[in-house]
């Protein structure tokens, strides 16, 4: 029998159900069982894809080309699961798909309400990934007592009820706050949330609670006595700088035994979380250190770039080095110039993004990486303005551009294919997911894979024009990888250059804390290099 963990959270947003879900699942994994994932966000967009990255944050790209949550992310990084489309829903895919099946007649005329058919729905989609592993830990966005998340809620409160007892449990991660004029950790607010809780018809079995200070015994009494749990299911969330050590903290108090006991599973007595050890123990005792320049359009908010943000802290993980993010809005350099923000830096990484703001501040910084030969990585937007940059100054061709910036460039380094150009009127199209790379022999990118053939999602819809390759090659940029299929371009290096490369694809959302990717960890080394 499949056992089902259901994860929500209650006083405020943001105190990181994602990670601690995934933490669960390396907990999990550590015993030997195999998880995977469901996240449901409660908004009504179809998906995150056409969302702004400052009110959403980032996109991250399943292998099959979805667009979903950030927090898929974290349940790679956590674990070994691999998610797909399936692991992500959002309220607009629930009623979009109920609304297509009343069309098509498939309710028999009934009247279509919320209880029983859109809850049904959300039952499907959990119960789709039974096959998928052995847990599957399912988390609710949102907060208890948000109007759009209770459909949800009141679907895992039926599978809770048709389900034998031991294969479902209910974690809530609440809020314990601190209040420092009054010296005073509060219980009321977690007091509150369960209650709302209980009142859908859900009681949870175990608590995690965000704080900032350490619960002492006569708190987590306190909670456990009104919100009907025991003590020892009250697991202290506690504020930490490093969030692979959350796995440890929540081994330290025995979460996972707890987990096992009330799913009635066996545990393994040899359950391994030495990588989480070595992981934590190099990033709080590093042999060096390194800072790094993002430079990005959305980097106000620190989500929009989470992925990259934690691939970059991979690489330094490989390198057993520290890695200090120095964050530029490439605005600014548009402003006031690329030395006042970089000059600092070891490594400068351009993200992806969309449209044209910003972007020429970007490829300004771009010129200060190749001119002060300072170790560069571009991934998406990256590689597109690198190509622009090179036209520009090293080709000479001053009008170079790409056609989303400029539709009456001169010379579109950077264009839509013919064929998507046809579609255009229709939003154009995509290559999303994972495509087949091909690497050429002795460049940096095959030296870092070591392998001919690399498979890499993307995320992205303009193309590097083939017509520039001849001319780009002969200035001394060099084509390490393509696409096969099309012939398009994949990764671009230059020449006479201790590491400068940029890719079409993501490679940061293949990256993970114990299996750090090749391109970062190269990257991170060549930093490293620049600064001794």
């Amino acid at each position: 029998m499949k056992k089902f963990i259901f994860v929500t959270g209650g006083v405020v947003s943001s105190l990181g159900k994602g990670i601690a879900s995934a933490s669960i699942g390396a907990l999990l994994e550590s015993h030997g069982y195999k998880v995977t994932f469901l996240k449901f966000d409660p908004y009504i967009n179809v998906d995150p894809g056409t969302m702004s990255p400052f009110q959403h944050g980032e996109v991250y790209v399943t292998e099959d080309g979805a667009e979903t949550d950030l927090d898929l992310g974290h349940y790679e990084r956590f674990t070994n699961a691999k998610m797909t489309h399936k692991n992500n829903a959002t309220s607009g895919q629930i009623y979009y798909s109920v609304i297509q099946k009343e069309r098509k007649g498939e309710y028999l005329g009934k009247t279509v309400q919320v209880v029983p058919h859109v809850t049904n729905e959300i039952k499907e989609r959990i119960f789709a990934l039974k096959k998928e592993g052995d847990i599957i830990i399912t988390e609710i966005g949102g907060t208890v007592g948000d109007i759009e998340s209770l459909p949800f809620l009141e679907a895992i409160r039926q599978i809770q009820i048709t389900l034998p007892e031991e294969d479902t449990i209910h974690i809530h991660l609440t809020l314990v706050p601190y209040i420092k004029a009054a010296d005073e950790i509060k219980t009321k607010p977690t007091q509150h949330s369960v209650g709302r809780l209980r009142e859908i018809g859900i009681q949870p079995k175990i608590l995690l609670c965000r704080t900032e200070k350490p619960l002492t015994d006569e708190i987590k009494e306190k909670i456990a006595l009104f919100c009907n749990v025991k003590k020892e299911a009250v697991i202290e969330a506690i504020d930490t700088d490093l969030i692979y050590e959350i796995p440890l903290i929540f081994a330290r108090q025995k979460l996972d035994l707890i987990l096992l006991k009330y799913l009635n599973l066996k545990k393994n007595p040899k359950n391994d979380l030495e990588k989480w050890r070595e992981i934590v123990y190099i990033l709080r005792n590093p042999e060096k250190e390194v800072k790094i320049g993002v430079v990005g359009k959305y980097i106000k908010l620190q989500d929009s770039y989470k992925s990259i943000y934690e691939a970059l802290i991979h690489g330094g993980i490989a390198n057993k080095c520290r890695v200090i993010f120095e964050k530029v809005d490439s605005e600014l350099i548009e402003k006031e110039g690329a030395e006042k923000f970089l000059k600092d830096v070891s490594g400068i990484i351009v993200p992806g993004g969309f449209g044209i703001r910003g972007t020429e501040g970007i490829i300004e910084g771009i010129k200060y990486a190749r001119e002060n030969k300072i170790p560069f990585l571009g991934i998406c937007l990256g590689l597109q303005c690198a190509s622009i940059e090179f036209a520009r100054n090293v080709c000479g061709l001053k009008d170079a551009s790409s056609t989303e910036f400029n539709p009456r460039t001169k010379n579109p380094v950077i264009y839509l294919l013919p064929e998507q150009r046809r579609i255009k009127e229709k939003g154009g199209t995509m290559r999303l997911g994972a495509y087949p790379c091909v690497l050429k022999k002795g460049t940096i990118s095959y030296n870092a894979y070591k392998r001919k053939i690399i498979y890499e999602r993307h995320r992205h819809r303009y193309e590097f024009n083939n017509k520039y390759r001849e001319i780009f090659e002969k200035n001394g940029m060099v084509i390490a990888g393509i696409y096969p299929e099309k012939d398009l371009v994949e990764i671009i290096e230059l020449k006479n250059h201790p590491f400068f490369v940029a890719t079409q694809f993501h490679p940061e959302f293949k990256s993970k804390p114990f299996k750090p990717h090749p391109l970062f960890s190269e990257f991170i080394k060549a930093s490293c290099q620049f600064k001794d």
